[in-house]
């Protein structure tokens, strides 16, 4: 099976937003993974958020496999929220208006528990504590990308 990236909210805001300040950044990453043959995962949990503002026929979901929430992701998702709870609990992680079992516990878990998911691609650059701080306590088999970085800079791509 081939490498696959979990695809978060904010990144599909991006790349559905030609005016959004990180819709280049999102395109291009969307275009590279597709060309490297990516397998490329929406959450159920992504596409309850973005149909919040947005509407599912917007997203590609032609390029993507809909992962649904299960136990197993539950499972984990309840370690990463002890994580996060104690680090807060403890004066050490300051979490804003999230409530402590936070979706993006939820979608670390399920590119945890999926194993061939090896990133997790994002613009959302308060999740990044929260991965750091899971990082801290246990380990992860996905790395975090966010999008204000290049692809090219994050895969050593030369450009010429």
């Amino acid at each position: 099976m081939p490498d696959g990236c979990l695809l978060d909210t904010s990144f599909f805001i991006r790349l559905l937003n030609e005016r959004d300040s990180l819709f280049k950044n999102a395109d291009d990453y969307f275009r590279y993974l597709i060309q490297k043959k990516f397998q490329l995962y929406i959450s159920t949990i992504s596409i309850a958020e973005y149909c919040v503002y947005g509407s599912v026929e917007e997203l590609p979901l032609k390029n993507l496999l809909i992962l649904p929430f299960n136990f197993n992701h539950a499972l984990q998702s309840g370690l990463y929220g002890k994580v996060l709870y104690d680090k807060r609990k403890a004066g050490k992680l300051t979490v804003n208006e999230r409530p402590i079992i936070i979706n993006d516990a939820k979608l670390f878990a399920q590119a945890e528990i999926e194993k061939n998911i090896k990133y997790f691609v994002t613009a959302d650059t308060r999740s990044f504590l929260l991965y750091n701080s899971i990082k801290e306590k246990t380990t992860t088999n996905f790395d975090f990308i966010n999008i204000e970085t290049s692809y090219n800079k994050i895969f050593g791509i030369l450009e010429l």
